[in-house]
């Protein structure tokens, strides 16, 4: 196990813990007696091309809302990579992203990112699965016709099988609830106001947050992201829910569905953060925001409310007794079967219907040990500080030797230019980059012991 320092300086979630959900389980559910599945990391490298098509039979790719805007450059390098490749490349479950009225407009400008990555999946694979009927219409408007709906890989972790009951008649005072949200939904869509609520009506509540920055919050107290402007998520250290300790980041999706088995009803605008209830048996229901959430609640028949037309006075109680699992429990074996057709059509096998149902992956989860969720930092405990400054401490010292590394390379290659008659290379201060990287958490660290 990596310290929560190093997980949360190495950004181990991708900047959101959501993404850890669906890799999981597409690691769970192609892993055969016959297939080795090795991650390729959360960043794209195109020069890996010739190294994928030399070692690997094919390259598979679990997406999340990757058609938007803000990840034009990543879709773009992911398409160049992909056009490299002579192996089959699947894409399992890609959605697009924009307003609960599914207008494609605010997508245009990407629209040749979007043609440009499609084609070159399709030239190699039978057809792309994508996350709903948004999508599918999306990708099929511009001309595409190998596109099939098959949700996300995250909501058949466990198989055919899925069971989420109500374990009491009611939700009451007493009842533990974990609520979710984005920043734009806090700051924009009024999650604020239901958080509030909810919190004055419900002692045992707790917020899951997702983003990098909500972990950074949580653990070191830092401010310095642009979401730190939005205080009324309780990932911020003045929401009076981060003083009481009613907040969570969850690193690894083992602990967190764990969690969440405890708890007796999950709402909130965050897809993944009730699917990771739902695949713990808990009920939950989703505050739909856009499109992408929107899809996957239809497709896969999730209790849902658009949260642009909730009451003001939205009671989790009432979402609670509202709330039908039927449609989703009983007809979600009919969507398992899609998806491994999908993905029989594509030349992959799953573990479910090819192999051990998952035991190995889960025995090998089961033997390693994983943080717990990350909490507020709201004492000066001195062993929480020394394991803080520790960190930092040996942050600063891997710094250092690298700059004495650079400074001996940059001697070198100065005396390799005098001897040769050309112009000596400019000189930069690595010591000033290091003060940029640990001088602000360490200040913080500090300040936050006193």
């Amino acid at each position: 196990m990596i310290p929560v320092e190093e997980a949360l300086h190495r950004d181990v979630i991708a900047t959101n813990s959501g993404n850890l959900i669906f890799s999981d389980a597409a690691h769970k559910i192609l892993g055969t007696p016959t297939t080795e599945v090795v991650s390729n990391g959360i960043r794209t490298d195109v020069n890996a091309a010739e190294r994928i098509n030399e070692q690997y039979d094919a390259f598979v790719v679990p997406l999340a809302n990757a058609f938007r805007p803000s990840f034009e450059q990543q879709l773009r390098r992911l398409a160049r990579l992909i056009r490299k490749l002579r192996i089959p490349v699947v894409v399992v479950g890609v959605g697009a992203q924009t307003g609960l009225g599914y207008d494609p407009s605010r997508l245009k400008p990407i629209e040749s990112a979007v043609r440009e990555f499609v084609s070159a999946v399709l030239d190699r694979s039978a057809s792309i699965g994508v996350r709903g009927e948004f999508t599918e219409k999306y990708l099929k408007d511009m001309g595409f016709r190998d596109v099939e709906v098959i949700g996300c890989p995250s909501m058949f972790m466990y198989g055919p099988d899925l069971r989420v009951e109500k374990r009491a008649a009611a939700l009451t005072a007493g009842s533990r609830i974990a609520l979710n949200g984005s920043h734009a939904a806090v700051q924009r869509q009024g999650l604020d106001q239901v958080i509030r609520r909810t919190h004055e009506r419900y002692p045992n509540i707790r917020f899951i947050g997702q983003n990098l920055s909500d972990a950074r919050q949580l653990h070191w107290r830092d401010l310095t992201d642009p979401n730190a402007k939005v205080t009324g998520i309780p990932t911020h250290p003045d929401h009076p829910m981060y003083a009481e300790g009613k907040v969570r980041v969850y690193i690894d999706p083992v602990v967190w569905i764990d969690d969440l088995r405890g708890f007796d009803f999950s709402f909130g605008s965050r897809i993944h953060g009730n699917i990771a209830a739902l695949l713990a048996g808990t009920p939950a229901t989703v505050l739909t925001g856009d499109s992408r959430t929107l899809e996957l609640c239809r497709y896969f028949e999730i209790p849902h409310q658009r949260i642009d037309r909730i009451p003001e006075d939205l009671d989790p109680a009432k979402l609670y007794e509202e709330a039908d699992f039927s449609a989703l429990t009983g007809n979600h074996r009919e969507r398992f079967d899609r998806f491994t057709a999908f993905l029989d059509k594509n030349g992959l096998e799953n573990t479910f219907t090819h192999g051990d149902g998952g035991a190995a992956f889960e025995k090998r989860l089961r033997s390693l040990t994983f943080p717990a969720g990350i909490r507020p930092w709201t004492d000066a405990d001195p062993a929480a500080l020394a394991g803080r400054i520790g960190w930092l401490y040996g942050r600063m010292a891997q710094l250092s030797s690298d700059n004495a590394a650079l400074k001996r390379e940059l001697a070198r290659v100065k005396a390799a230019k005098a001897a040769s008659g050309g112009p000596a290379p400019s000189t930069s201060s690595v010591y000033r980059r290091a003060r940029r990287v640990v001088g602000r958490p360490l200040r913080r660290a500090l300040q936050s012991g006193k």
